[in-house]
């Protein structure tokens, strides 16, 4: 509730500013020009949105095809995290924009290259954050199921996986609610279709409220997914409460 208030003081100043400075649209539109373009124009904002909803949510399941295993490799192998660490690291002090014509020439003008950017900016997170949940769990805990014989695998699926639960999904929050960040940087680059695309298009042609619409629509996106995986965390981690 006072997320919602704050949202609609920043608003109303917004608004008023626009409409005492009398700033022209195409400089920065009002809040209530940007609702009517995302109103009025929602059959084509609704379908470049799919495009890059479809991009994210192939670029999530990307990342959680690298990082599960990933993650418990480095848990299982010390040696194998001490050597990854480093790079995994260095790798994010890349910059993703630096990456994205690179990979528009590798993958091509579709949908891969930007799959790949944003499971590129999702990846890191779930790995570490699901890498620090396997390291945390309790000593005692971990001596017990020695002491009863459990395996490397019993112990993960019974002991460690579950422990880590609340990490994983605290990673994957971060990584979803920035996945957007890398599909629209891929549209940006090169594309023909997205919200990404819509908004270079539509600030080429001044059309500035319809790309405050676009990223109206990005920031809806966003805290969706971040909400739908606060649901499967609820279901997923009962114990957490």
């Amino acid at each position: 509730m006072l997320s919602l208030l704050l949202l609609v003081v920043f608003a109303a100043l917004w608004e008023a500013a626009c409409r005492f400075y009398q700033l022209p649209d195409f400089i920065l539109p009002a809040p209530s020009d940007v609702l009517a373009a995302a109103v009025t124009r929602a059959p084509l904002l609704f379908t470049h949105a799919l495009t890059t909803v479809a991009e994210i949510v192939l670029g999530i399941l990307l990342a959680l095809a690298a990082a599960l295993p990933l993650a418990v490799a480095m848990f299982g192998l010390p040696a194998l995290e001490r050597a990854l660490s480093p790079l995994l690291v260095a790798s994010q002090a890349i910059p993703v924009f630096a990456l994205a014509p690179v990979l528009v020439v590798w993958l091509g003008f579709g949908m891969a290259s930007k799959v790949f950017m944003a499971a590129l900016i999702i990846f890191f997170p779930i790995t570490v954050s699901l890498l620090q949940g396997f390291k945390s769990c309790g000593r005692e805990y971990r001596m017990l199921f020695r002491l009863m014989g459990a395996s490397f695998s019993t112990q993960l699926r019974l002991l460690f996986w579950p422990w880590a639960l609340p990490y994983f999904f605290a990673g994957l929050r971060v990584g979803v609610s920035v996945a957007t960040i890398g599909a629209v940087i891929g549209e940006w680059v090169g594309a023909k279709q997205g919200l990404g695309y819509l908004m270079i298009q539509a600030n080429a042609r001044l059309q500035v409220d319809l790309v405050f619409a676009a990223i109206l629509y990005l920031s809806v996106m966003g805290l969706g997914l971040w909400m739908l995986v606060g649901r499967l965390e609820r279901a997923c981690v009962r114990w957490k409460g």
